[in-house]
């Protein structure tokens, strides 16, 4: 990765904070994060988002984010078309994507880098849940959960600032630390490439395909 250009595929959530971070102390930042959002442009897919959260996010590490609105029938087609420009107009070379082992995905990831040339790259693959966990607190990362899955989780939990006593509930609840299975997601606010801190307010919590969410606006 010396050198290399790259692009972080960029949810706003702990994964893909430690897996930029990860390739940030290798090869230097990424060219851009990529993120996807409903085809209204109104949040992001995976976290739902406000798409000023990861303005703001961005811009706190002085990078640029491409936000991708799209509908599911044609996500594949519309994200490739974006790697593809970046591949072109920003000479990308490799995308990386903050799975830990869901292979379907990582399978899918591969696939669709392979048609257009790009390393496709996973730098939390198969790591142990409570290292990755540690790595990210001790880097100084600092996360609050912004979803949380029905029957997973309790919804009183939304908010919460990622630390060992997030974690320990975690566990009580025995569900995948990581919440690599959809049982959570995290919202990052600072860290070891932040400039400055996120300062986020809860606006309230919104119900949807499974999911209490937190609805995060910038204070």
């Amino acid at each position: 990765m010396q050198e290399q250009r790259y692009a972080v595929s960029w949810s706003g959530g702990k994964d893909s904070a430690l897996s930029l971070w990860r390739l940030w102390q290798q090869s230097g930042p990424p060219q851009t994060l990529v993120t996807t959002l409903f085809d209204d442009g109104a949040r992001t897919r995976s976290h739902r988002l406000r798409p000023d959260v990861l303005r703001a996010q961005a811009a706190a590490m002085n990078l640029r984010v491409m936000e991708l609105a799209t509908s599911l029938p044609d996500y594949r087609r519309n994200f490739s078309d974006c790697l593809a420009r970046l591949r072109d107009t920003d000479g990308i070379a490799a995308v990386a994507f903050g799975d830990i082992d869901l292979e379907a995905h990582r399978s899918w990831c591969r696939s669709v880098c392979a048609e257009l040339s790009l390393e496709c790259l996973h730098p939390l693959w198969e790591a142990p849940r409570e290292a990755l966990l540690e790595e990210f607190l001790a880097a100084g990362f600092v996360t609050r959960l912004v979803a949380v899955q029905d029957g997973k989780l309790d919804a009183g939990l939304l908010g919460r600032v990622l630390d060992t006593g997030l974690i320990g509930e975690f566990r009580r609840a025995g569900i995948d630390l990581c919440g690599e299975n959809g049982e959570y997601h995290t919202v990052v606010v600072d860290g070891p490439c932040f400039h400055r801190p996120l300062r986020l307010r809860d606006a309230g919590r919104d119900h949807a395909d499974g999911y209490s969410f937190v609805d995060f606006v910038l204070e």
